[in-house]
């Protein structure tokens, strides 16, 4: 079985929702999880919060991040276990990630040992 790393990517991460809607919205995610979770599938995951985050780039300029100037944000991920990425994409379709306008769920292949491909 491979292992697949989710990654939720936020467009409407600049909206504010009320501390109702986010108390749903977790809700939802821990779920979804759940439902993964109770297939032995769920590898693990976590929220990457915005607080105390820097980006280093080229000539080690270090800013505050995330970036400021682009609307896209990645606000966590999760790792599952699945024989295709087929199977690991149907697990992405039901992030409630999902219900924000823009939002994705990049799902990824994650290399071990096998030359990083």
């Amino acid at each position: 079985m491979k292992e697949f790393i989710l990654i939720f990517r936020h467009e409407d991460g600049h909206k504010v929702a009320s501390p109702e809607q986010i108390q749903i919205w977790m809700q939802q995610t821990r779920d979804w999880m759940g439902g993964i979770a109770a297939q032995n599938k769920l590898v693990g995951g976590n929220g990457l919060p915005f607080d105390e985050a820097k980006v280093v780039g080229h000539n080690n300029l270090v800013t505050n991040g995330p970036f400021g100037e682009i609307k896209e944000t990645i606000g966590g991920y999760i790792i599952v276990k699945a024989d295709a990425i087929d199977e690991a994409v149907e697990f992405a379709k039901g992030c409630p990630v999902l219900q924000g306008e823009g939002n994705t769920v990049e799902v990824r292949k994650i290399a071990k040992g096998d030359g990083l491909h």
